[in-house]
Parts: C-alpha cells; sequence; structure tokens
C-alpha cells in the first residue's frame, strides 16, 4: 500500500471511530447498556471552576451556579448528534430553571463565530463557554474529560461531579438523571 493511500484512508478512519463512539452500546445479550455513570456522593470530585468567555463574549463560570444542580454539556457545531440534542437541552433548561438545575454548554469549536451560528440555528436558551481545543476541559479531574461528543457532567448543588453521560441527552434524560440530585 503506498503513502498517497494510506493517507486518504485517515478521513475514513476518523469518521468510522467518531460514528462508533456515538453508537448505542450493548450487552452480550443485545439488550440496551446504561451509558450513565453515577458517582456516589462520597466519592465525588470537585468540579473544576471552568470560566471564561461565552459566546456572547459575556463572562461564564462554573462556580456562579453553586446552589444549582449543573448540566454541563460539552459540545460543537461539527457534531451531529449535538446538533440533534441541543434543543432537548434548551426544553429541559426551560421546563427544569425553576427546579434549581441550570444547562451550562461548553463550545469546543475553533472558532466563536461558529458556536453563535449553532447557538442561534438551534436557539438555545442557556450559556456556552467557548473552550477552543477543550484547553479548560483539560483542568476536569482523572476520568472525566470528554472522549466523544456530545458528552455530559451533572454538578450537585455543592460543586462535585455527580455523574456523567457520554452519549446524545433528551429532556426526559435529562429530568431522569437529575430528579436524585434535586432531592439531595
Amino acid at each position: 500500500m503506498t503513502v498517497r493511500r494510506r493517507i486518504s484512508r485517515l478521513p475514513l478512519l476518523a469518521l468510522l471511530l467518531v460514528l462508533a463512539a456515538c453508537a448505542p452500546r450493548q450487552d452480550t445479550g443485545g439488550a440496551p447498556v446504561s451509558v450513565l455513570t453515577r458517582v456516589p456522593p462520597a466519592d465525588r470530585p470537585a468540579a473544576p471552576d471552568l470560566s471564561g468567555g461565552g459566546l456572547d463574549g459575556r463572562p461564564v463560570r462554573l462556580a456562579d451556579y453553586r446552589g444549582k444542580v449543573v448540566v454541563l454539556n460539552v459540545w460543537a457545531s461539527w457534531c451531529g448528534p449535538c446538533r440533534a440534542e441541543a434543543p432537548e437541552l434548551s426544553k429541559a433548561q426551560r421546563e427544569l430553571a425553576g427546579k434549581g438545575v441550570q444547562v451550562l454548554g461548553v463550545d469546543t469549536d475553533a472558532e466563536r463565530d461558529e458556536g453563535r451560528s449553532f447557538e442561534r440555528e438551534h436557539g438555545l436558551v442557556y450559556p456556552s463557554l467557548h473552550d477552543p481545543g477543550s484547553r479548560k476541559l483539560l483542568r476536569l479531574p482523572r476520568g472525566y474529560a470528554p472522549r466523544a461528543l456530545p458528552y455530559t457532567l451533572f454538578v450537585d448543588r455543592d460543586g462535585k461531579i455527580a455523574a456523567k453521560y457520554p452519549s446524545p441527552l433528551t429532556a426526559a434524560d435529562v429530568r431522569t438523571i437529575t430528579r436524585p440530585l434535586l432531592a439531595e
């Protein structure tokens, strides 16, 4: 195989890896396996204070939402599953804001304009921190950094990571996952 043929297959390999990361996970019996990982209260690591400029240019800081359950969703405008998930997260934000839940996005696009276009196109009703290159996400504790998009962390009222969900979410998923966190 020539070097040219190997290089031309790299984009295809990357696409297959992304699609595999987004595929439903199944056990050997064919039943879906939950991708939710809950963290017992005694074992929860502190979430780093992710902060910086939002897509609108105003400061965004995770610590400003202490006292609320935060749905920290990592996305990018080029991510197909992220595009499908965005309206669901806006729906969850509208439904759960009064109960103490805050959706906070982390846009990993290289250019802020790409994130702004995504925000407008999908009618996001929650703020998003702009994190080109995912540099801020490198501050997450070991085992909690995203490996694929979309990726969501659930942060409890005390600012500790209570769960991770490495797959697209629906508004119903957000309600189900946040319910016990709101009861704590």
